[in-house]
């Protein structure tokens, strides 16, 4: 790509860079594509050889790659500016759902351009935004001059099964991976920027009963009707509401205009709620005995005001009255926002306004990112990423107008950020 002439740039030097170089953001893309990470296997050396290529060659930068098992590697690369200052990090993740029916595409799913459109595995969770991140580190490496502080990339090996060997471990591990703010390039949209995340709780329930022939159901005591009650109770945490975010409440309903047509009308009350999904069932062995044992699976995400401990204490006082019937807590972790006032948000909306000529609005995100973990340690996050079409499914793509927008925007918001 094109690089300054000069020793100290500006910020309109800056963008002319990145307009110039768009197609720099296409290139990236469609290599990281060709290179399956499916997860499971999450096999992603292939798509870290390609970025520690290319970070490699980049004058300032360091790269450093992190193998937290067979398999799965994670890339950090940080530059410095002119002297001390902020630490700002872009952070991704290499792994993609996995393939499915192979035969249901019509593009190469290993990357293709059609139409205005990029095709490929992955590419909106989160080639894509990959691609725009790398582009984006390229140019602030290239300017490096004019800002303080540093950048950092942090490409996490494992996110699709929550991150515990991707950013979880360079979290708590590698010193650059925290810092004073944090752009996540995953899946959803440049025009509403995910400022949060609802908590969760992964909970399997098991109840233990006494087998009896179907007709003698006096000598029997049935662990299916058991979990019926307790998964009823599970149901009943619907009820429970929020304290005291009003705060949350108006920007979700702010926001609802723009952010239900990405993610589908309701979204906003989902956002506000606790949801209860009871996602698996089984016990019993014959039709005409009573089940000495059965077991579920729930999926429970909490809205900021409560917290996942309110919720086990009220799941706890209902075991407390069922004999034979035990909790085991499977995932947890409490909801977290970034203030809409924060500079990062102030920066990244100019930004998508001045690139995309968008006025994006703020809001909490439905589904679980990596995000929830740098907010867990103290650290400023928002999610900006692609707007996803057949995301985890045949023909994925994204429109390549804004892949290469949100490439020039993350530039011009990291800009921005340092050098305010």
């Amino acid at each position: 790509m094109d690089t300054f002439n000069t020793d100290k740039v500006n910020r309109d030097a800056l963008s002319r860079l990145a307009r110039q170089n768009r197609q720099s953001v296409i290139d990236h893309t469609l290599e990281l594509l060709a290179r399956p990470s499916d997860n499971p296997p999450g096999d992603t050396r292939s798509v870290a050889d390609y970025l520690v290529n290319v970070l490699e060659q980049i004058p300032g930068v360091t790269v450093e790659r992190h193998e937290t098992a067979p398999l799965i590697q994670n890339v950090v690369a940080h530059v410095s500016g002119r002297g001390p200052g902020k630490r700002l990090i872009f952070n991704g993740h290499l792994d993609t759902f996995p393939m499915g029916d192979r035969s249901a595409w019509t593009r190469n799913p290993k990357g293709e351009v059609f139409d205005g459109k990029i095709f490929g595995l992955g590419v909106s969770d989160m080639k894509g935004g990959l691609a725009a991140c790398l582009f984006a580190f390229e140019n602030m490496a290239a300017s490096r001059d004019d800002w303080a502080g540093e950048v950092v990339l942090t490409f996490a090996g494992d996110e699709e099964t929550m991150g515990v060997l991707g950013s979880k471990f360079l979290i708590e591990n590698v010193p650059h991976a925290r810092g004073d703010a944090v752009i996540c390039a995953d899946v959803g949209s440049p025009a509403v920027l995910r400022i949060g995340e609802k908590g969760l709780l992964w909970l399997k329930i098991s109840a233990t009963g006494k087998t009896a022939h179907a007709a003698h159901v006096h000598r029997g005591d049935s662990a299916i009707e058991k979990l019926l009650v307790m998964l009823s109770h599970v149901k009943a945490l619907t009820a429970m509401r929020p304290k005291g975010r009003d705060d949350v409440e108006k920007i979700v309903r702010k926001a609802a205009h723009i952010s239900e047509a990405f993610s589908g009308a309701g979204e906003s009350d989902v956002l506000l709620s606790l949801t209860a999904t009871i996602g698996t069932i089984s016990g019993g062995r014959l039709s005409n005995l009573i089940a000495d044992h059965a077991e579920a699976t729930a999926d429970i995400r909490i809205p900021l005001g409560i917290s996942t401990d309110e919720v086990l204490t009220a799941l706890n006082a209902a075991v407390a009255d069922l004999q034979g019937v035990k909790i085991e807590v499977v995932r947890r972790y409490e909801a977290s926002w970034t203030d809409p006032q924060h500079p990062l948000v102030k920066t990244l909306t100019r930004a998508a306004c001045e690139v995309l000529r968008i006025d994006p609005v703020v809001n909490m995100r439905v589904g679980a990112s990596d995000s929830r973990l740098h907010r867990a340690a103290g650290m400023a996050t928002v999610v900006c990423g692609l707007t996803p079409n057949n995301m985890g499914s045949a023909d994925e793509y994204v429109d390549v107008d804004e892949l290469t927008g949100l490439g020039e925007l993350l530039t011009l918001a990291a800009y921005d950020f340092l050098t305010a």
